[in-house]
């Protein structure tokens, strides 16, 4: 069972340099960003992760791993940041930044999918008796005629419910952000 409390740094220091038999260290000899600095001297150091590792953890989070593998692994290969004060307000500005992006880029989906909403993509492809199209409607096509329309979007972000293979309407969905989709109508017509 553990139990956490809110204790300074120094006063850790100094109870574990107590029970060890080391000298103890003054409170003013403790910087901010030497905080972390307890800790080495038992062979674990705090990092930061900068990306996501397999068993450790994803990015941003912050772990206690050997010093060894932290200097030798982690920070030569530009995978992690020693936690240290500064480091640590960093990557919280970071994140918050992060955050105020993604709200961002959220509200331009709405007001995209707002407008695109009830939009009907009518395409023109050659067609036998029947109504049977020689070829089949794809995601590409379909995003080329979003673009005619002022709407710019990948193929990757358009899903057709089924293969489009006669002329006729059929539903599409556009996912314009991962919250975000609206659902068009896409008509096909015979050209000529």
């Amino acid at each position: 069972m553990s139990i956490a409390f809110a204790i300074h740094v120094h006063t850790v220091y100094n109870y574990w340099a107590s029970i060890s038999r080391l000298a103890r260290v003054p409170d003013f000899y403790i910087k901010e960003e030497r905080a972390f600095d307890f800790l080495r001297a038992t062979g674990i150091m705090k990092v930061i992760l900068l990306l996501d590792v397999d068993g450790l953890g994803k990015a941003d989070d912050i772990v206690d791993v050997n010093d060894g593998y932290a200097r030798n692994f982690l920070f030569k290969r530009k995978m992690a940041l020693e936690a240290t004060v500064s480091n640590l307000n960093s990557i919280r500005l970071k994140k918050g930044s992060q955050a105020e992006k993604a709200k961002r880029e959220k509200e331009n989906a709405q007001s995209v999918a707002s407008k695109l909403s009830g939009q009907k993509v009518i395409l023109e492809m050659k067609a036998g008796e029947g109504g049977k199209l020689y070829g089949a409607v794809t995601s590409a096509d379909v995003a080329d005629s979003l673009g005619k329309l002022g709407f710019s979007t990948d193929k990757k972000n358009i899903s057709i419910k089924g293969p489009i293979k006669s002329v006729g309407e059929f539903e599409a969905t556009v996912k314009l952000h991962s919250e975000v989709s609206v659902n068009i109508t896409v008509e096909v017509k015979t050209a000529g």
